[in-house]
């Protein structure tokens, strides 16, 4: 009995991938600084049963009618908006996703972004690197104080949640935007919901983590950035997207906001000529929130055995479209 076929689109660990491969016939995209181009991928997934993917790729319809024999899409993150589900679900594929695994590495992240862009450390990094530190000054490189501040967390789910219970340790005001209301956290925390607008107002930090839906897409504009403090501070580890990038650019060379720290943006990877690699007042990450190698690790797994479970007639532990399973 022929074994179905599994097509990889990254390297990902020999211990993981191998819970693939001693069960599957499986093709590997080994480049891990490159990802798959377009036409490799679609050569490759034209026999697959199983498709095994990362953000970098995009699941679409022109993509699904070059695999005929596709069952399962495992994307190894916890957001899939790379993959049209209700394509897949159309086509009676199962999209799995790994929920739940990356909340405290995601939150640990933007807590460190939030400090970063406060405190100006790559800035401050720069400085020395470049060899223009020459003496003390009173005011060299000075940024603002979190402790006792206030933080805005837009998207209160379970990183948001992360994010504040990490706040708390530093005695912040904590408000949030939500569609629905959090008692409990209000209660156990003390945070307090708000509108958008006046969150804005009234954040010294704003850290947005909401998924990327037609709701949430363009959420921060001019409009927005500009009811900040002048001495606000945006984070942004949820989607790219979700902030209209032109007007964060601009709102932060005229300094009408303070700084910025980014692990995600509109375009992936950073383009060579975006206009942010100009500014001193922002920090780039790229989309490293889910990395810590526990985390990374974790996973991967998941998505493997998410996986597995689907090609060996078993309900897999996360799927996206579980109406697909019956």
């Amino acid at each position: 009995m022929m074994k179905p076929k599994v097509y990889v689109t990254r390297l990902i660990p020999n211990e993981v991938l191998s819970i693939i491969t001693d069960r599957f016939d499986c093709r590997v995209w080994r480049r891990e600084d490159e990802a798959v181009p377009r036409e490799t991928l679609k050569a490759e997934v034209a026999g697959a049963h199983g498709l095994y993917t990362m953000l970098t790729e995009k699941i679409d319809a022109d993509l699904l009618d070059s695999a005929p024999n596709l069952r399962v899409v495992s994307n190894m993150a916890v957001g899939y908006d790379n993959i049209d589900v209700a394509e897949c679900t159309k086509r009676g594929i199962v999209v799995c996703n790994t929920p739940g695994v990356l909340t405290d590495t995601t939150a640990d992240l933007a807590f460190a972004l939030l400090m970063a862009a406060a405190r100006r450390v790559p800035e401050a990094e720069r400085f020395v690197l470049e060899s223009k530190w020459s003496t003390w000054s009173p005011m060299l490189l000075t940024g603002v104080d979190v402790f006792g501040s206030t933080l805005g967390i837009v998207g209160l789910g379970s990183i948001g949640e992360a994010v504040a219970r990490r706040a708390k340790g530093f005695s912040m005001k904590v408000l949030y935007y939500n569609r629905h209301p959090r008692k409990d956290l209000e209660a156990e925390l003390g945070v307090e919901r708000t509108t958008l607008d006046e969150l804005l107002e009234r954040s010294d930090f704003v850290s947005l983590h909401d998924p990327l839906t037609e709701n949430t897409r363009g959420l921060i504009g001019a409009r927005e950035l500009n009811m900040m403090k002048p001495t606000g501070v945006l984070v942004n580890t949820s989607r790219g997207q979700v902030v209209r990038e032109r007007d964060l650019y601009v709102a932060l060379r005229e300094r009408r906001i303070l700084a910025a720290g980014l692990d995600v943006f509109e375009e992936e990877p950073l383009p060579q000529d975006s206009p942010l690699r100009e500014l001193d007042n922002v920090v780039l990450l790229p989309h490293i929130g889910s990395a810590s190698i526990a985390t990374r690790k974790k996973m991967a797994v998941m998505a493997a055995r998410n996986l597995v479970q689907v090609l060996s007639g078993e309900r897999p532990d996360h799927p996206v479209n579980p109406e697909v399973l019956g």
